[in-house]
C-alpha cells in the first residue's frame, strides 16, 4: 500500500483496482437488494466506494482498526451518500461497534492476520447478521486436494517470513470455524489470479 502526495489522507492499494470489478460481479448475486454491509479491514477504502458506487440500493459501512486507513476510507468515499464514515473495528474484539447489518464483506485480511482473527471475524459477523445473511471472504487459500499455484505457496511463504502468525488459510479450516460459528457450508468462486471468493450463509 502507498501514500498520496501530502496533505492527501487517501492510502493506494495496487490490487484494488486490479480486483475490485471481478469481486463485484461475484458479490451481486450474493448481497441483498437493499441494507447495509458492513465491510471489515476495507484498508484504503477503493473497495467500499467502487462498490457504494455501483450499488447504489446498499448503504455500506467501512471499519479497519488502522487510523491511517480509517482517515484513508473516509477520503475516497467523502461525498458518497450511501457509505458511513469508517469505524475502528478489531475482528478479533469481543464486542463489535455494530449491532447489526444484513451483509459482511471482508477482502484479503485473513492471511494477514494471526489464525485467531478468523475465528473472531466469523463469530462477530454470526452475531450480527440475521438468519441468511452472507458473510463473504476473498483471498487466497489452500485446499485439500487442490494443487497450489506456485504464485499462492511463493506468497505463502513471504507472508510467513514476515510474520510466523500470517500465512494463506486451508479453507477447510475456515470451514469448520464457520460452521461452529453457526454459518453453512461455503459457497466457493474461483476467481483471477488463483484467488477465491467464499460465501457463507447464518444458520
Amino acid at each position: 500500500m502507498s501514500d498520496m502526495p501530502p496533505g492527501d489522507a487517501r492510502r493506494i492499494a495496487p490490487a484494488a483496482a486490479r480486483n475490485r470489478d471481478p469481486i463485484l460481479a461475484a458479490l451481486r448475486p450474493l448481497l441483498p437488494a437493499a441494507g447495509l454491509v458492513l465491510e471489515v479491514a476495507s484498508g484504503s477504502g477503493e473497495h467500499a466506494a467502487h462498490f457504494a458506487a455501483a450499488l447504489p440500493g446498499l448503504h455500506f459501512q467501512p471499519s479497519d482498526p488502522d487510523p491511517a486507513n480509517r482517515a484513508s476510507i473516509d477520503a475516497w468515499c467523502a461525498g458518497a451518500p450511501n457509505i458511513r464514515p469508517a469505524l475502528a473495528l478489531d475482528a478479533m474484539a469481543p464486542d463489535w461497534p455494530l449491532a447489526a447489518a444484513d451483509a459482511v464483506l471482508c477482502i484479503n485480511m485473513i492471511h494477514i492476520a494471526p489464525w485467531a482473527a478468523t475465528p473472531g471475524l466469523l463469530r462477530g459477523a454470526a452475531r450480527i447478521l440475521p438468519p441468511g445473511g452472507p458473510l463473504v471472504l476473498y483471498g487466497p487459500y489452500l485446499r485439500d486436494g487442490v494443487a497450489t499455484a506456485p504464485s499462492n505457496l511463493d506468497f505463502d511463504a513471504s507472508l510467513r517470513a514476515r510474520d510466523p502468525a500470517w500465512g494463506l488459510r486451508r479453507l477447510e479450516e475456515v470451514a469448520a470455524a464457520a460452521a461452529a460459528a453457526g454459518f453453512g457450508p461455503p459457497a466457493v468462486t474461483e476467481m483471477p489470479a488463483n484467488n477465491l471468493l467464499v460465501a457463507f450463509r447464518r444458520g
